[in-house]
């Protein structure tokens, strides 16, 4: 057996307080719940009952008093009229609760990962998230209201019957009784494997919906490097795995329920065993109180064999639980602390790094003592090698991350004083991979500020120059992008992404790369544009063309996360340093490739031309 086969059920111990986040939420329908457990309670009751007017009609039978006989049957078939009634409540009380609870619980999820700050995502695959959304919260909201009214159903026929059958002879119960011990034993055992597979079989079952995502996204990439039989491969490694734990599970359910019926059917055997000694022998039971022990060895077998069922669902849905709950439990690690206090003002005029180490992992340092001020109408381009720590200096800008030492302030007042909603308002991102939802262009614009009107998502669109590209769209602004803005190319998404930050008129904007993905031409459009939108703002600039920054205030080369040099773009040439073999190299790259693009134009008429000549020799 391969080592992703093995188990470790040594911690594989069913706990209930898994369950609470679904039971809180479960509670938020008390109607539903009250519907359940009372026709649960009502069903058992009267199946309880029949046995006894069972037993009761076949013995005044054997008398031939037909005046008793005959009221015994009529309230005997009224029974079934309110059993039918108590069915229905119950049922239309189970869908209802599992519509609710599934509904509040994947509403909580999602609202608990609008919390979660940007560390949360970086370390858990996309797949593990979905999962948490769909599979794990239907598979727990659709067993639970089941689960409870099994409980009512089972508990109330049990307890019933039991004291049913001691009142009517205690001897011929504790026969009855006697495989309850050896349910108990089985049950515990079984608990141990079922929970230790359902665990495992859940983690595979997050890693394939991550795979999926990763295939659905990366279709393009697969193509390009011809990497479909290693693709399928691996995912048939997590299929196997998912495989083999699925049918332990499958095995092991379908052992213990059996298991557990065959014991009550050893009990109800003694019971048949006994009464008819007892009939025979003439020691006080009669046949109507025989045929009614063994109804009731039936029906004590029947709720066994559900809670038997339940308890194995229990156990194999009890990872998604765990891990719905692990969710639910997460405290976010940026968050409003008690004491903060939004300003009256909504201006910000200084944004200031003071002495600020930053590190994704503990002992791998991004930036350190890296220390920066930027005032209002102030534009600061970084620059530098990749992986040199700009994008880490933008996003604690954002507050997507908080500083591992140091402070990041706003007009003297950490950041982290300031509650996140009002922060948030008042900063503008435009990231290097533009994210676009599906819908129409004006839809993904106005995500910016929902209370937009048509005219100002317009003007957003023609100060950074988008407007005439969206006009030529096949309906203009309405025109769909398609999931992910797959619709529109690269460029063409950058600028959308980058006029719904200027509709939200920020007080901070960051643009990280924000133009990379588009061409000169288009750029050297773009930039008037982006000029305006950055004066009399703060503004970040991560930059690799570095033609777009020669207007920066201020333009940092970083390093190692931190500042190697600084100045503004002539000074910095002016030095003949990074910056200066930077732009230099930049420069000789950006011509030799306008060189190319001439000589290719310039084959291309040729071409055109001595085709030209063909034709009219043909002529």
């Amino acid at each position: 057996m391969s080592e992703v086969h093995r188990v470790d059920d040594s911690h594989a111990r069913f706990s209930l307080s898994v369950w609470r986040p679904i039971l809180e939420r479960a509670r938020a329908s008390p109607r539903a719940i009250t519907g359940l457990l009372v026709g649960g309670i009502v069903v058992a009751g009267i199946e309880t009952a029949l046995p006894l007017f069972v037993a009761r009609i076949i013995d005044e039978a054997r008398k031939g008093d037909a005046a008793v006989l005959a009221p015994t049957l009529i309230a005997y078939a009224s029974l079934f009229v309110f059993f039918a009634i108590g069915v229905w409540v119950f049922i239309d009380s189970a869908g209802k609760l599992a519509t609710n609870t599934a509904h509040l619980l994947r509403r909580d999820c999602f609202a608990k990962l609008q919390e979660l700050e940007q560390a949360y995502f970086d370390v858990r695959p996309t797949g593990w998230l979905v999962s948490r959304l769909t599979s794990d919260c239907s598979k727990v909201s659709g067993l639970l209201p089941w689960c409870l009214l099994d409980f009512a159903w089972c508990t109330s026929i049990v307890l019933a019957v039991t004291i049913t059958m001691f009142v009517m002879n205690a001897q011929l119960a504790l026969w009855a009784l006697a495989a309850v011990p050896v349910m108990t034993v089985v049950s515990a055992v079984f608990q141990r494997w079922l929970i230790g597979s359902g665990r495992h079989a859940r983690r595979i079952s997050s890693a394939m919906t991550a795979s999926y995502g990763e295939m659905l996204l990366g279709a393009r990439t697969t193509k390009a490097l011809a990497r479909e039989e290693e693709n399928l491969a691996e995912f048939q490694e997590l299929s196997t795995s998912m495989n083999f734990w699925a049918m332990r599970g499958a095995i092991l359910s379908s052992l213990y329920v059996p298991l557990m019926t065959a014991l009550a059917a050893t009990a109800g055997a003694l019971v048949l065993w006994k009464g008819t000694s007892d009939v025979l022998t003439a020691e006080g039971v009669t046949l109507g109180t025989l045929i009614a022990f063994m109804q009731f060895a039936a029906l004590y077998a029947q709720p066994v064999q559900e809670l038997a069922q339940r308890f194995a669902d229990v156990l194999n849905a009890s990872s998604a639980a765990e891990r719905i709950q692990s969710l639910l439990m997460t405290a976010p690690r940026i968050a409003d602390a008690p004491h903060v206090v939004a300003p009256a003002s909504a201006r910000i005029d200084t944004l200031r790094f003071e002495a600020v180490d930053f590190s994704y992992r503990e002992g791998v340092p991004i930036l350190e003592n890296f220390s920066l001020t930027v005032t209002r109408g102030m534009t600061v381009a970084l620059v530098g090698a990749t992986g040199g720590g700009k994008s880490t200096i933008v996003a604690l800008a954002s507050r997507f991350y908080e500083p591992t030492g140091g402070r990041v302030t706003i007009d003297g007042v950490d950041l982290r004083d300031r509650p996140l909603a009002w922060f948030a308002d008042r900063v503008g991102l435009v990231p290097q991979v533009a994210h676009l939802t599906a819908g129409s262009v004006r839809e993904n614009i106005r995500y910016g500020r929902l209370n937009a009107t048509d005219a100002e998502i317009e003007a957003a669109a023609q100060r950074v120059r988008a407007h005439d590209f969206i006009l030529a769209l096949e309906h203009g602004y309405d025109t769909d992008v398609g999931e992910g803005g797959e619709r529109l190319s690269t460029g063409q998404r950058q600028l959308v992404a980058l006029a719904r930050a200027v509709l939200r008129d920020p007080e901070i904007l960051v643009m990280d790369e924000a133009t990379s993905s588009i061409d000169t031409a288009t750029e050297q459009l773009v930039q008037s544009g982006v000029d305006e939108v950055l004066r009399g703002r703060i503004a970040l600039v991560v930059a690799h063309r570095l033609s777009t920054i020669r207007r920066a205030d201020l333009i940092l080369v970083i390093e190692r996360g931190c500042i190697a040099e600084q100045g503004t773009h002539r000074e910095l040439l002016a030095r003949r340093e990074r910056y200066f073999d930077l732009y230099t190299s930049q420069f000789a790259a950006d011509r030799e490739r306008q060189i190319l693009r001439t000589q290719d134009a310039q084959q291309e008429k040729t071409v055109a031309s001595l085709i030209g000549e063909d034709a009219l020799d043909d002529a």
